[in-house]
């Protein structure tokens, strides 16, 4: 009599025993420590401009700092069309930054972080030019060990990277 009385408390024994056994081993917190990002992207990259840029109306220069996971861009715009007060836009040509993490799947490059200013804190919703959420997938390609071919997902003009400085990974604490 006794042992029906309590059988009710089976099922729920077991499933407090089985939620304390997942609990334990299903998780498992983030290391404390900065990624080791892709040996080949490591470094300082440049884009210099050519020909064919200037004679579009618009037209971007990156410069591209990876360590470890994470990632710096440095995007110089010029442009012959005046989009807006002369104060944000310099006479055709204003600087843009941001920085955040990387990772690569196969040939993809994936940038996701924020604007910034030129000191690397964070942009203020409103100013001048774009602020908020940095995104950007990039096809990659080797064309040597100190070039870098760049495709955006969403354009058609490849950016040509050349090494400029080389870096190694040190992880850092997060």
């Amino acid at each position: 009599m006794l042992r029906r009385t309590f059988a009710f408390l089976y099922p729920v024994l077991f499933l407090a025993i089985g939620s304390w056994y997942l609990s334990l081993t299903a998780c498992s917190p983030n290391a404390n420590i900065q990624g080791m990002g892709e040996g080949f992207l490591q470094g300082e990259w440049k884009q210099k401009a050519n020909a064919a840029d200037q004679q579009l109306v618009n037209y971007t220069l990156y410069n591209f700092k990876f360590t470890c996971d994470s990632f710096y861009v440095q995007m110089n715009t010029f442009s012959k069309v005046n989009y807006g007060a002369d104060t944000c836009m310099n006479k055709g040509h204003w600087t843009e930054y941001a920085k955040g993490l990387y990772n690569m799947r196969n040939d993809t490059l994936h940038l996701k972080g924020f604007y910034t200013n030129a000191d690397q804190s964070l942009k203020n919703l409103g100013g001048c030019f774009r602020a908020g959420v940095y995104e950007e997938y990039f096809k990659t390609r080797n064309e040597a060990d100190t070039l870098l071919q760049l495709t955006n997902t969403s354009g058609v003009l490849p950016l040509n990277l050349q090494l400029t400085k080389r870096l190694t990974c040190v992880p850092k604490p997060l």
